[in-house]
């Protein structure tokens, strides 16, 4: 049995950077990272000037190609699911995530042909969350993802120091973490003459995705640095013993989530590595995330005592 991860969300949300950063904690925890470069089959660029086709339509046909040469991908993974912990790094269009069937077909025939047990793990840029109409677009975005992919799924709000980059939250981090009463949102969409002619649609909307309750979001901040180092035995024991006992930035947020993928696959039952259950001890509160990475402000207890009244 083999396990790992899955790693979709729309471009620019830091899929690529997730990916060399939890490769690098996951080497430091005893874990490693299956590569395998897909351009060895077909190459986008190729695809793109042969068939005249943009790069969306471009990736829809390498998926395709892909599920079609299924035989070529398995291959290249049986030699490595013994001692390897995948990440599958996947393009950043959305439609290959929830219209289109060639990315869900291929999974689905490595799971059930190679045994394996991964988690979706879906990136939503945290600066979303200061527009109320673009975070409402994320919780559609992702329920329709998890709802297509039928894997185990976590949705993740990557680059969280950034958060209030692009303007001040209108509630507590909680409130967009957690997805629970959405019609405070409605109120601050309302408020918006730009959102209000649509008041219907987006109370219709945020209805579904409370009806359906499946959608919350952990927290992320992950920044991968640039190694050129080998990583012996001898210097993973020395950076895990390092990284156990100094603050790192990102060192709660990435334990957190992995807690959180290896609950959701299995990982952390099957009993593997003694190296996790250090990290399964790590607990990191939305509240303290919010004091760490934005600013104090009183105005989110005046606006919503003002919204119960």
């Amino acid at each position: 049995m083999i396990f790992g991860q899955v790693v979709i969300g729309p471009p620019g949300s830091g899929k690529t950077t997730y990916c060399n950063g939890m490769s690098q904690f996951l080497q430091l925890i005893g874990r490693y990272e299956c590569a395998v470069n897909m351009e060895e089959l077909i190459k986008l660029s190729d695809v793109m000037v042969e068939h005249s086709l943009g790069p969306n339509g471009g990736l829809v046909y390498c998926m395709d190609y892909l599920e079609k040469n299924i035989d070529w991908l398995e291959a290249k993974l049986k030699p490595l699911i013994k001692d390897h912990y995948i990440l599958f790094d996947l393009p950043g269009q959305v439609e290959l995530f929830f219209l289109h069937s060639n990315a869900k077909n291929v999974i689905m025939k490595l799971v059930k042909k190679l045994n394996l047990r991964l988690t979706a793990v879906h990136l939503v840029d945290a600066h979303l969350c200061s527009d109320p109409g673009k975070y409402v677009s994320a919780l559609i975005l992702s329920l329709s993802t998890m709802l297509h992919m039928e894997l185990p799924h976590i949705n993740v709000l990557s680059k969280i120091d950034l958060i209030e980059s692009y303007g001040k939250l209108a509630f507590n981090l909680d409130f967009f973490t957690d997805v629970e009463d959405l019609s405070y949102l409605q109120y601050k969409l309302d408020q918006d003459p730009r959102s209000a002619k649509y008041r219907k649609l987006t109370k219709e909307l945020c209805e579904v995705i409370e009806d359906y309750s499946l959608v919350n979001f952990a927290t992320l901040d992950i920044q991968a640095c640039q190694s050129s180092l080998h990583f012996t035995p001898e210097l993973l024991n020395f950076l895990y013993f390092v990284f156990s006992h100094a603050t790192f930035q990102d060192k709660e947020s990435v334990g957190n989530l992995v807690k959180l993928i290896d609950k959701s696959n299995g990982y952390i039952f099957a009993g593997i590595d003694a190296s996790a259950v250090e990290f399964s001890k790590i607990a990191l509160t939305v509240a303290a995330v919010q004091e760490k990475y934005m600013k104090d402000d009183e105005t989110f207890d005046d606006d919503n005592e003002r919204l119960g009244d």
